[in-house]
């Protein structure tokens, strides 16, 4: 049975973020953010100078500053598509899981006996099911699967997770992949099952299992990659199944570190789980042609780097940070979203019904205030622009979202950014709407 998850997105929102910012408190004279740094931003074409911006880089990260906005998730579709048709992007990796992943992406291949993108969709079943099971998701899922027929395996664009969870299923995938190939090596397996199976399939317990004992299931972890590593090898890495079975042993192996970390180290555990997204980004490149093309989604505190946040004082590295560090921040290009009010879908605590909750207007002097107050309403504001003026490099205090949410007390929400050195472009959509969650 799928289980909901005590520690992520809420280590996302609150041990990051602090009240608007630091050196923008008192803030009287913002500084005007230059026209030609701004461009409307209301249909496809408005995204041609994006397109330019972005040029041969090989990796695109588009952020979110929610996990429930409509807006942010039809823009990255936008993007996605042009950046698919026009410049040769093959694969799209998000903040999910490998194994609820997965099923849409055979469905987007056409290598399934779904009838739809919506029957593939509820694969994702573990809360907050809303952040992919939604009519959003759906609807590009359509028009990728639509793009994929009658294109070559290798022509076509596929959909992944990148995510550290599903613990328990990638396991069960593994197993079944070891009995298939190499029943002699599937003992592996079992030997993990059997050291897991006190818990219940119950991480957090198994976790706090660790705090009084030594005991813990590493080293039959470390003996189950290692014969799949094996089986890989003799299989060929390029063959789609094995390629999947590695990845679900590596998530297996990094979530069991994370959630065995999480109970001792909050900023610990976050540093494994984006470092375990940021080798499967780099697994997937590796997976596919030499110049494969990757687009990221995520949230805005996992693909803007963060060493233009206060996450540096905390020890702490994202996504967008390593892949600039490992892929030079000529070849990537991050994209950063945010609003100024409108709805958003959330819960009020951790495992509660979703619902639509109202985003209040922008805290004074955050950068969503300061971009509100500037005409267009809606906009694509390229960063370089900004890194002249020395008010643009302070930290100003930038909304981030998570799952949870209480628009009542959300002075927490706001990171300190110093934003062109965060994104190198950032979309602005002055009142946006709740994400359309599947029933």
């Amino acid at each position: 049975m799928k289980k909901i998850h005590l520690f992520p997105l809420l280590f996302t929102l609150v041990f990051f973020s602090c009240s608007v910012g630091e050196s923008d408190k008192d803030v009287e004279d913002v500084a005007a953010i230059p026209a030609e740094a701004m461009h409307a931003l209301e249909s496809d074409a408005d995204l041609d100078v994006l397109l330019h911006e972005i040029g041969d880089a090989r990796l695109v990260l588009l952020g979110e500053a929610s996990h429930g906005t409509s807006e942010f998730y039809t823009w990255r579709a936008r993007i996605s598509r042009r950046l698919v048709e026009e410049k040769g992007f093959k694969i799209i990796a998000v903040e999910g899981d490998w194994m609820d992943t997965y099923p849409l992406n055979n469905y987007i291949r056409g290598n399934s006996n779904y009838t739809s993108a919506e029957a593939a969709l509820k694969e994702f079943d573990r809360w907050p099911t809303w952040m992919w099971a939604n009519k959003e998701i759906a609807e590009l899922a359509e028009w990728l699967r639509a793009y994929n027929q009658g294109k070559a395996a290798n022509a076509q664009v596929g959909f992944y997770g990148l995510d550290v969870y599903g613990m328990w299923e990638s396991l069960e995938a593994v197993q079944a992949y070891l009995q298939q190939t190499d029943p002699a090596a599937a003992e592996s397996a079992r030997q993990v099952l059997n050291c897991f199976s006190p818990y219940s399939q119950d991480e957090i317990a198994y976790a706090r299992a660790t705090l009084t004992s030594s005991d813990n299931c590493a080293d039959e972890l470390a003996k189950l990659l290692e014969d799949v590593q094996q089986r890989v090898a003799a299989e060929g890495a390029k063959q789609e199944a094995a390629f999947n079975a590695l990845q679900n042993t590596m998530v297996v192996v990094n979530a069991e570190n994370y959630y065995r970390t999480a109970v001792r180290s909050d900023a610990a555990s976050w540093n494994i789980r984006d470092r375990h997204m940021t080798g499967t980004i780099e697994r997937l490149l590796a997976h596919h042609d030499p110049d494969a093309k990757i687009i990221v989604w995520e949230h805005n505190t996992h693909v803007g780097d963060a060493r233009a946040t206060t996450m540096v004082e905390e020890g702490t590295v994202n996504v967008g940070q390593l892949v600039r560090e490992q892929y030079g921040p000529e070849n990537v290009c991050i994209v950063g979203f945010g609003t100024y009010t409108g709805t958003v879908l959330a819960a009020p605590s951790w495992g509660s019904p979703v619902q639509v909750m109202k985003v209040p207007q922008a805290k004074r002097n955050s950068w969503e205030w300061i971009l509100h107050n500037q005409e267009p309403p809606n906009k694509l504001i390229f960063l370089d622009a900004l890194g002249q003026n020395s008010f643009f490099q302070r930290r100003i205090g930038h909304r981030a979202i998570g799952v949870v949410y209480n628009p009542n007390a959300e002075s927490g929400n706001y990171v300190p950014s110093v934003l062109p050195d965060r994104y190198n472009a950032f979309v602005f959509i002055d009142r946006t709407k709740a994400l359309q969650p599947l029933p």
